[in-house]
């Protein structure tokens, strides 16, 4: 263990995730890109392109949305809601969502998933990029 100052570092320590992230989820041109995977969370950014949508889905974990920019749909189950810059939304683990552009621009938003869902480090440009692969267990730290 070194000692800097009155801050002990050593190689089991964490350091997180830091981010503006209003700022990198506008900047965000990628379909899907993990900036951080934790042991009981995943931070993920979204670009969906005009009228593009990921999928109805289901996973085994819950899921928060928070929209940035842009006008969109979710689905969770039998409800919709319409959705724009400021909104966010929890899906419950187990339950059917989509989430779909509606507006003429991108929709831009970020997700957390608790646990994580994707492997971490995942960048998807596209939708078409898209692959089927799920957590592996590998955090980020």
């Amino acid at each position: 263990m070194s000692h800097t100052g009155n801050m002990c570092f050593n190689k089991y320590m964490k350091h997180g995730h830091f981010a503006h992230i209003e700022k990198e989820t506008l900047e965000n041109t990628d379909y899907r890109r993990v900036l951080y995977t934790g042991e009981h969370s995943q931070l993920v950014l979204m670009n969906l392109q005009s009228g593009e949508d990921i999928g109805e889905e289901v996973h085994d974990v819950d899921q928060f949305f928070r929209i940035e920019k842009g006008l969109g749909k979710v689905f969770i189950d039998e409800t919709e809601y319409t959705v724009e810059d400021g909104d966010s939304i929890i899906v419950p683990s187990g339950s059917k969502h989509n989430v779909l552009n509606i507006g003429p621009d991108e929709l831009k938003l970020y997700t957390i998933y608790s646990p994580a869902n994707h492997i971490d480090g995942t960048i998807h440009r596209t939708k078409a990029d898209e692959a089927e692969e799920h957590f592996d267990g590998k955090t980020t730290e």
